[in-house]
């Protein structure tokens, strides 16, 4: 690790599914951070087993550190983290970096950039791709929106966390790339989704679907993790909130009616999932909106293994 960056206190808030795992990769590769704990004591447990110290508010987090990640749902869970009562903003010093590993609506980045700013502090968007697994391995993806300088001095604090790093823009420029990224990537399970329910329908059976795209030129990661849902049952392969989906959808849509751009297919992707969300449960994963296109369509795509889904 370079001795320069070594000095760096950092600071981490957001012990979710993949922020634990970002955490836990920067204190062990030798940095002092500082989090925020959360109900779900295990990551915090965690955390201090490997040396990290817990701070009680968001501002405790912000006077220990220097550079300061945030890994939550979206813009509005990170605007009360800066902004709040015992907020970032209350303890953040001169020269401090905080980074937004959120999807976040860049409207709201670009703001905080500038109330930031007045204080003497970067605001830098890292949002990230790929899965916990990834989060915990060291091996995400992330595309930041940062001035050079900025990023330079993030990139060793980065490569922690990061086999994959690319230096997009400015900030806010991270977060678009991230919802144009997500737009793809959800818009591939639309039409996954639907694709099954037609072949049920018309008497081809998932596994027989499967055996035509696996390994062919339609193949590819996402595909590969979203069907082991419907194929083996496996509920954790690809572990994305369909609420998380319907978010980042909807700020893809902010996006581009900013933009004066026509979207239609982010908006049909977007209704898909906002089907899928409204039927609930909560706590349905990205892969499982095949489910609920079937069932929509009078087809049952729940794997014999697996729990079925109301």
């Amino acid at each position: 690790m370079n001795t320069t960056a070594a000095s760096e206190k950092i600071g981490f808030i957001g012990l979710g599914l993949m922020g634990h795992g970002i955490a836990k990769n920067i204190v062990d590769k030798g940095y002092t951070l500082t989090f925020l704990g959360r109900k779900n004591r295990a990551p915090a447990q965690d955390l201090l087993g490997r040396g990290a110290k817990e701070a009680a508010t968001s501002r405790e987090v912000a006077v220990a550190s220097d550079i300061v990640f945030i890994c939550v749902t979206g813009s509005r869970e990170v605007e009360a983290i800066i902004r709040g009562p015992g907020g970032l903003k209350e303890g953040l010093k001169q020269g401090a970096v905080v980074v937004d590993c959120s999807t976040s609506d860049p409207t709201s980045t670009v703001a905080l950039a500038a109330e930031l700013k007045a204080l003497g502090v970067d605001y830098v968007d890292a949002p990230l791709s790929r899965t916990p697994k990834e989060a915990w391995e060291g091996t995400l993806d992330a595309m930041v929106g940062a001035p050079d300088a900025v990023f330079a001095r993030l990139k060793p604090v980065l490569d922690t966390w990061a086999g994959r790093i690319v230096h997009i823009g400015n900030t806010g420029d991270g977060h678009r790339m991230k919802l144009l990224n997500n737009f793809i990537s959800l818009g591939y399970a639309a039409i996954y989704s639907e694709a099954l329910a037609l072949a049920q329908k018309v008497g081809i059976s998932p596994p027989r679907f499967d055996s035509v795209i696996r390994n062919g030129r339609m193949d590819c990661g996402f595909y590969q993790t979203f069907m082991r849902w419907t194929l083996e049952g496996d509920r954790d392969a690809h572990k994305f909130t369909i609420a998380n989906a319907f978010k980042d959808l909807t700020y893809l849509e902010s996006m581009a009616g900013a933009a004066g751009i026509a979207n239609p297919l982010g908006n049909a992707t977007k209704n898909a999932f906002a089907g899928a969300f409204a039927a609930g449960p909560a706590d349905q994963y990205v892969p499982m909106l095949a489910t609920h296109i079937g069932k929509v369509n009078g087809v049952d795509l729940t794997p014999p293994t697996a729990p079925r889904v109301p």
